[in-house]
């Protein structure tokens, strides 16, 4: 799991050998079982994730006790609580794990610490989340502008292990659809593509 990180090192920074071990000794992983609830809606964020091995589910529960799916979090990808500019603070989702996990947990309070120490982690950090950011604005542009079916093919396009992965009506609360919805769109264009 450790290459995992040194690749993301190598990736965004030009840290020597000796930097990257160090850092590598710093960083704490933790593994969390399926159904383990990290983090929930209200709470205030302390720590931030990478997902190493696993899928994590981002939902809300909104004022009618309906959960909304807004994110899957699988490997390689970071899970970062932007929520620090409400006053209070507090997070809009819960964060559970739908499959065993391995997450690098970073703590909120000792992240500048770690930048302090290496600056290029930083730098790494920034550009990270820029990537994301990225990718999350080009994903919901097309989200917007698109139907249920076209966001489905998407899916299959672009994250084709959560098909299988996660369960449908979640899925289909991810793709803005009723699981109805979702599997009537799965029946044609399975038939589309035989």
């Amino acid at each position: 799991m450790k290459e995992i990180l040194l690749k993301y090192l190598a990736r965004f920074t030009t840290l020597s050998e000796k930097e990257q071990g160090a850092i590598l000794d710093e960083i704490a992983t933790q593994e969390y079982k399926k159904g383990t609830i990290f983090l929930r809606q209200g709470d205030i964020p302390t720590k931030c994730y990478f997902v190493l091995n696993g899928c994590v589910r981002q939902y809300s529960i909104d004022e009618k006790g309906k959960e909304v799916t807004s994110q899957f979090y699988t490997e390689e990808q970071a899970i970062v609580n932007l929520g620090q500019h409400k006053p209070n603070h507090s997070s809009a989702y819960f964060l559970a794990c739908l499959e065993d996990c391995t997450l690098v947990v970073g703590n909120l309070d000792t992240v500048s610490d770690m930048f302090s120490k290496y600056a290029q982690l930083e730098t790494m950090s920034r550009k990270m989340l820029e990537e994301n950011l990225g990718e999350i604005q080009d994903e919901f542009a097309s989200f917007i502008a698109s139907t249920p079916e076209e966001r489905y093919k998407t899916a299959l396009q672009k994250r084709p292990h959560l098909i299988d992965r996660v369960p449908q009506h979640q899925l289909a609360s991810y793709l803005g659809m009723t699981p109805e919805s979702l599997s009537r769109i799965k029946k044609r264009t399975s038939a589309n593509q035989t």
